[in-house]
Formats: structure tokens, sequence, C-alpha cells
């Protein structure tokens, strides 16, 4: 329960005829990590000489585009079947998320499944196909028609067909806008070219620029072109219109609306296909991607011409049902080798209580264990709920707390495990924040002798924050001594565990000698000690030269970071009790709307507060943790165990 997983590595051999049999039955499981031998067989002669590389099986290829063809499929038509949903419909999904009931579906091998697969999406095809090219054929209308209005609209000041102005073997036509002070210049660069031009021009929306339409012979076209693009010409396309811009605007607008409504009428088709198909393509998608990591896998095994060899990593306490799936999925014709692990490469499980397990996602954000190191998680569980009630010390607020913590564990919990995780996590802290503020004269702030002129009968006067600012304090530096003094133990039972003295005497033991003597000094004076002290500053010059000095200010300074407990227990309970004052004075103060704003004033203030305060909690629990506890104990290794397990979401096999 203090040490991770106790784990065993598996070496199996069995005949290739078993081995598909087997790793289906482990993938079922999900009890053992696939350990790759691949690298080590093409790099150790010895194992070179007995075996050589598998490869994946030669269905992953057809497989893996056949999951590719699915998921493409599954995110168009959800795309298609996704509904504009207002707040509420938002609002209840995230409190009571829809659970997908599990299709039964039968154990398939890769030729069944690829024949599925290809009969389910050629079925799927067959009535999607039509409708996703009708849709492609709108939208490719639609920018041509949109191309067209936004030229019409810039040129609708000019009376002319589009029609009679085609580039033809006579004369060229350019049409566009440029900028107001290039105008003239390029009236006198192209009369000084050629007289056989005709020029309009009209104000563009902008007054700093001019619409023109330039008509001359083809033979000056190219020339005429070359002196726009100097004067910052920017050519309309309008080969291919037909009509006058007026009455091509009315068109374009009218071919758009009918083209939205086409368009809508499609979506809804597509709509009944996705209602139809999305369960069983969302199914048949689960389907291929535990079939594509099965058939991927051979990739790490190692095989003669009629065996197959793998090994696995499976924690001591799932090591008999491993060995009894592979003996009921090979038919007894497997060998198994079971060794003890190398410290080093072993992959770690952490193997805590089941109230313990959510605050294991903060021990792998912090690094993965090490192998043989003491597991902080369970300490975490206990210490780091009571630090965010410490900051927050609020009963009110930890009541709220608590409460989103139920939504999140009973709501999105139910799909998804962090959010499960972090709901129970949320639970603890709020309990905290409730019975710390209930302690410490904390329920809104100081909402119930201000606004109601009653008192909390659970303070504890000694404690209360109010009055006695000091006293907390205290205790959080007494707070942080025990956490600091209880991380170095668990720092040196590490090193000693492992044979390392030196390092327990010289970073953990001197500093708990050096507490000891400042401790006695304060009791007994200098002559009790003083001597102990000594010692101690002996020892960090021993084991860590003169540097070893220099620490004292660095553990000084951990020791005064826990004084942010207080700072942080003071400021919920000042801002908050800055609300209340608001909020009455708005009563008091400013007639009849004073009595709208107050519960405005209130309600607000107390949210904000409420939402900074408790991330502050949380962030300042965290950091306590990270910087001031693991520091004096965690070593931290590199390999987390990753279980080859089927991921079933939205499937369950037929047995």
């Amino acid at each position: 329960m203090f040490l991770p997983a106790r784990m065993r590595k598996l070496k199996i051999i069995t005949l290739d005829q078993y081995a598909d049999s087997a790793v289906r039955s482990l993938h079922e499981e999900g009890i053992v990590q696939i350990h790759d031998i691949s690298e080590r067989i093409q790099q150790d002669a010895e194992w070179a000489q007995i075996l050589k590389p598998s490869k994946v099986t030669p269905q992953t290829g057809k497989i893996a585009s056949l999951l590719m063809k699915t998921s493409g499929i599954a995110d168009f038509l959800s795309t298609m079947g996704a509904e504009d949903t207002g707040l509420k419909d938002m609002i209840k999904g995230f409190i009571n998320p829809s659970v997908f009931d599990k299709k039964e579906v039968e154990d398939l091998d890769s030729e069944a499944l690829i024949e599925r697969a290809e009969s389910l999406l050629g079925e799927v095809e067959s009535q999607t196909k039509v409708l996703e090219d009708k849709l492609a054929g709108f939208d490719s209308e639609k920018t041509e028609i949109e191309a067209a209005l936004s030229v019409s609209e810039k040129l609708i000041n000019f009376d002319v067909d589009f029609a009679d102005l085609e580039n033809s073997k006579y004369i060229s036509v350019l049409a566009g806008k440029m900028p107001l002070e290039q105008f003239d210049k390029f009236q006198k660069a192209a009369s000084d070219s050629t007289d056989e031009l005709v020029v309009f021009d009209t104000d563009a929306d902008a007054k700093t620029e001019k619409i023109i339409m330039v008509i001359t012979l083809n033979k000056h076209g190219d020339e005429i072109a070359g002196i726009l693009r100097k004067m910052e010409f920017e050519r309309f396309e309008i080969s291919g219109l037909s009509g006058k811009p007026k009455d091509l605007i009315v068109n374009s607008k009218n071919r758009l609306d009918n083209i939205a409504h086409e368009r809508k009428s499609v979506v809804t088709e597509l709509r009944e296909v996705a209602r139809k198909w999305e369960d069983e393509l969302l199914v048949l998608k689960e389907q291929l991607e535990i079939e594509k990591e099965r058939n991927e896998v051979f990739a790490s095994f190692g095989e003669t011409k009629k065996t197959v060899m793998f090994e696995a990593w499976v924690p001591v306490k799932k090591q008999e049902k491993a060995l009894e799936v592979i003996e009921k999925s090979t038919k007894g014709h497997a060998v198994v080798d079971s060794e003890e692990p190398d410290t080093d490469e072993v992959p770690i499980v952490q193997d805590n209580p089941r109230f313990a397990k959510p605050y294991e996602n903060f021990v792998e954000m912090y690094s993965p264990l090490k192998y043989n190191e003491i597991d902080p998680t369970i300490f975490m569980a206990i210490i780091f709920p009571f630090f965010f009630g410490f900051c927050l010390t609020d009963a009110g607020y930890g009541i709220i707390d608590a409460l989103i913590g139920v939504v999140l564990y009973l709501g999105l919990g139910k799909v998804n495990k962090f959010m499960r995780d972090f709901g129970i996590i949320l639970i603890a802290c709020g309990a905290w924040a409730f019975i710390l503020g209930m302690a410490t004269n904390g329920f809104v702030g100081d909402m119930f002798p201000s606004l109601f002129n009653l008192s909390l009968p659970t303070v504890i006067p000694a404690i209360d924050a109010f009055k006695n600012p000091a006293n907390i304090l205290i205790m959080a530096l007494v707070v942080g001594v025990l956490h600091i003094n209880f991380g170095l133990v668990l720092g040196a039972i590490n090193n000693i565990r492992m044979g390392d003295m030196s390092s327990a005497l010289g970073t953990q033991i001197v500093w708990l000698i050096l507490e000891a003597g400042i401790v006695l000094y304060l009791l007994g004076g200098i002559f009790v000690g003083g001597p102990v002290v000594l010692i101690a500053l002996a020892m960090l010059l021993y084991f860590n030269g003169l540097f070893g000095l220099m620490d004292v200010s660095g553990f000084l300074g951990n020791l005064l970071s826990y004084a942010r407990l207080l700072a942080l227990c003071l400021s919920t309970g000042g801002i908050a009790m800055t609300v209340n004052i608001l909020t009455g004075l708005s009563i008091e103060m400013i007639p009849i709307i004073g009595i709208i704003l107050a519960p405005i004033i209130f309600v607000g203030g107390h949210i904000a507060n409420l939402a900074f305060q408790s991330l502050g909690a949380f962030i300042n629990s965290l950091r306590l943790h990270y910087v001031e506890f693991f520091a004096q104990f965690y070593m931290g290794g590199k390999t987390k165990f990753e279980a080859f397990r089927a991921e079933r979401s939205f499937t369950k096999v037929r047995r």
C-alpha cells in the first residue's frame, strides 16, 4: 500500500497457432503490459541466433484503412447530425450526460471483422454518398455565386451587361479599383500610351478609392494592364458573368436563398442517416481500434519457425490470473517463466486504497514513482483536502464546493474518470473548508453576525479568524513543520531502504537533528541545545560542504512558505466581509434601487470570491506538496504501467 505494486516479468513461449488466441485473451483481460523485445533481438547476437523479430499481421494495413474510413464517415455524420442546443440542454448534458448502452458483439477474428466492416461501410456509403455529393455541389455553386455577387455589388453603378464585356478578338476589358490618388496618374499614363481606350469610373464606398472600367483594343490590353499594376490596381473577375449588375444581384440572392433551403433539406436527410447508423459506426470503430492494436502488438514479439515468444509485465497480485489466461488460451501449449524485475526498467503500478485513488493523478502529474520508493498518495489524500480547507476556511464556500463535487461525481463522472476523481477530491476539500470555517468563524465571511446578528455556535475563540489571526499563523507554521518533517522522515526511510545511508544523514536526518537542537535550546538554554546544533552544523559541512550551510536559509524559506495558509485564509474572509459590508451599505445608502442592487452585489461578489479563492486554495495546496513536501524525499522514476487492454466504451463481447 505504501509502495508501488510488486511486479513480475513473464516470458511466454507458445506455438504460433496459439499466439493470436493468447493475445486476444490477454487483451480482453487487460492485466499485463507487453514488453517490446524486437530491439533486443536485433542488437543481441545471442538472441538473434535463436529468434527473429515478428512483424505486424498482414491484415493490419487493411484494418487501419477501414478504421480511417469509419472515423471519417462517423465524424461527417456527427457534424451533420449536430443540432444547436440551448443553454438549458447544455447544462442538463453537464449535470446528467447520457450514457451509451453498450452493444453486445461477437468476438470476430480479423478476417471476419474486415468482411463485416466492408459490408457495413458499403451500406452506409450508399446512403451518404449521393447526399454528400449534393452538399459539395451546393457549396461549390454558393462560392461562385457569392463571388459574382461581390463583383456585381462593387460595379452596381455601371449600367452595362457583363455579357457585352467579354474579352474578344478585338477588345480587352479590365474592371477593378485603385487608390484615388493613383487615378489621375493612370489617366495620364494611359493617354500617353494610346488614345484607343475608354475609361468609366465611379466612387467606391471608401472615399479614398475609385472603381474603374477600362475598355481598349486588344492590341493595347497587355500594356494597359501593365500600367494598372503599377497603380495598385485590384482587378475584379468579370469573365463568365452575364446580365447587368443590379439584375445579377437580385438573381444571386434568390439563388443563395434557394441553395440554403435545398441544403437544409439534404442536411435533414443526413441527420436521419446519422440517427440510423451513428451507434453502429461507433461500435464498428471501437472494434477496429481494438483489432488494430491486437494486430500491431505482434511487432513487439520474437519468433522461430513454429513458435512465438513475448514478454509481459504483470502485478504480482494478478500473476496467477495471467498464467491462467495464458494456459487456457493456448490449451496448455505454452511455457511461461516468471522472474524478478530489474528495478530500473519495471513499469510502475500504484497500489492504493480506493479513497486515495483519485490523488494518484496528482502524483503522476509530478512524476511517475520509482519502483522501490514510498508512494506518498495516501498521505496526499489526507493532507491535500486539509490544506485546501485551511486556505479557504469558509463553511458556506465549502458547502458549495462540495456540492459542485457531487454534481461532477454523479454527472460527468459517469462518462469521464478524471471528472469522477476530481469530484471526489472536491467533495473532500469542501468538507474540510466547512469544518475549518465553522471553527474559525467563517460562513460566507461574517454573514451571520453582520447581517443577522447571530454567532456561529461552533466557533473556537482562540482561532477566530476575525479576532485572533496570530494564532492561525502559529497553527499554519506548526502544520508546516510537521509536514516538512514528515517528508524528511519519508526521505530518510527511502534512502536507508536503498542502502544510501550517506544521503539519509546528509539530506534528511541532519535537519531533524538541527530542529531538535533548536527545540532543546528554547527549552533548556545554550548548554543543552548548543551541542546538538553544533553537531547538526558539522554534519552539514561534512556531507554537503560549505554549500550545506547555505541550505539553512532555504530550509527556513520552506517552513515560512506555510504562512500562505494564513494569508489565503484571511483574504477569503476579508473579501467576503467586504462584500457583506457593500451589500449592507447599498441597502442603507441607496433608496429603493439599493434593495434591488443588494442581492446582485451579494451573489455576484461571493461567486467571484468563491471562484478565485477556491482556485487559489487548490493551486497553493498543490504547491505546498510539490515544492515543500516532495522536495524532502521524492525521487521519481520514468515509466508508468500501460496495460495491454481492449478499451470498450461502446461494446461488450458476447460470451
